[in-house]
């Protein structure tokens, strides 16, 4: 078996609509310009809110793993 080397890598992403949708539009991009991505930790969760307390965006730090060629 060959071996593999994993390298991890820290991004930060942000959505209007929901946490979901932040994981998802940071890989996305993260996959435009890194190959192989295998996974991802969601390492904190953030809320921007306006001033009545409403929250405006979300924000999540993930750390995605990809395989190095």
């Amino acid at each position: 078996m060959a071996t593999q080397v994993a390298k991890v890598i820290e991004i930060f992403a942000s959505s209007p609509k929901g946490i979901e949708d932040a994981v998802e539009k940071g890989l996305k991009k993260a996959a435009q310009t890194v190959n192989n991505i295998r996974g991802a930790w969601v390492n904190e969760i953030k809320v921007v809110t306006s001033p009545d307390g409403k929250v405006s965006e979300w924000r999540v730090n993930l750390k995605l793993t990809f395989i190095v060629e």
